[in-house]
């Protein structure tokens, strides 16, 4: 396991990120198509994901309702494991309650949020907050305000966001610099093999502001596992049988599929391995979160870790994912291609 510098913080957190999503009672509704593991599965899973080398959870408020938040607590409490040696993220914004404000990123839903998430994870202080959503209504600067007390006051450590467009982004960090704000840290976002869209407009933020990455469903929600699409060995069950997210080009996820097959027989891998070490090959990835249900999920994604693609097999896989040219882009790279270092301009 590698442990990688989270943004431009002094924190360092395991290449692989533990996601407990899946963390709670399966039951009605959308949480019942993605959770069904009880404390004694959550106790091995974070278990055996700790004895690994991850030091990296991510959770939020909204997953199972709060029972996803609970069962890690109660896990980490169980295997008593000391509080400095585990970095926990949560999340805060969906709905959580039958009342107008039990939703969002206003000042006030932040503030009883984090309370209720620090009783259930039983810790006095939550090292990454992150909004989980974009508020098309509250002030960017009075969600801002709200962290930064939260951070003065030592309840949160570190804030983070998770799918905002660049631009609210790069807005959000102008506010932090010129009010003296915590600022941004990490961005959470979906990315896969089949699925490169960040690469457009929010990795050069991330590299500009020196932001941290951390990567959700890089399995697509299971599409990449190698159990759907043609050549499939079995029948496509499991989550996305049953919970078609996020949206995915399945052509061009076919495609990525069918490249990967060969590279994974090469390596003696899987499938999901290889793509899981397809995005930790990232440069600008921090931390790829991982989730599961059963034990032996757990154990075939932390495998990808000691899986080392080559060059060819990263070139081979970067064609077949490349993404379609869009506008501004396609002139940005027209316009650059003859300008190359010369004895004048700095090698990059």
């Amino acid at each position: 396991m590698r442990y990688n510098q989270l943004g431009n913080t002094g924190l360092f957190v395991s290449e692989l990120c533990l996601g407990t999503m899946t963390f709670g009672a399966a039951g009605d509704g959308m949480w019942g198509s993605i959770a069904d593991v009880d404390q004694t599965a959550a106790d091995r899973i974070v278990g055996d994901a700790l004895a690994a080398g991850v030091n990296f959870i991510d959770t939020a408020d909204v997953y199972s309702f709060g029972d996803s938040e609970r069962l890690l607590g109660q896990a980490l409490r169980n295997l008593s494991v000391p509080r400095k040696d585990v970095v926990i993220a949560t999340k805060v914004y969906g709905q959580m309650g039958d009342k107008p404000n039990d939703r969002g990123a206003s000042r006030g839903h932040i503030m009883d949020s984090v309370e209720a998430s620090l009783e259930r994870l039983q810790t006095d202080h939550i090292d990454l907050y992150q909004i989980h959503a974009t508020d098309t209504v509250t002030p960017i600067d009075e969600t801002l305000r709200a962290l930064d007390d939260l951070v003065s006051r030592g309840l949160v450590r570190y804030a983070g966001v998770s799918n905002w467009h660049a631009a609210r982004i790069a807005k959000a960090l102008g506010i932090s610099e010129r009010k003296g704000y915590a600022r941004f840290e990490t961005v959470q976002a979906y990315y896969s093999i089949a699925g490169r869209d960040i690469e457009r407009e929010i990795v050069p933020l991330l590299n500009d502001e020196k932001m941290g990455l951390m990567v959700w469903s890089p399995l697509a929600g299971g599409l990449l596992s190698g159990k759907y699409g043609p050549g499939a060995p079995g029948n496509g069950e499991g989550r996305r049988a049953n919970f078609d997210f996020p949206p995915v080009n399945k052509d061009r996820a076919w495609d990525c599929v069918a490249a990967m097959r060969p590279i994974a027989d090469k390596h003696g891998a899987s499938v999901a391995e290889v793509a899981l070490a397809y995005i930790l090959a990232k440069p600008f990835v921090t931390s790829v979160i991982i989730g599961a249900k059963r034990i032996e999920q757990l154990q075939e994604n932390l495998k990808a870790v000691t899986l080392r693609l080559d060059a060819d097999d990263l070139a081979s896989l970067d064609a077949v994912s490349a993404l379609p040219p869009e506008y501004p882009g396609w002139m940005v790279e027209r316009q650059n291609g003859t300008r190359r270092p010369g004895p004048f301009e700095p090698k990059a």
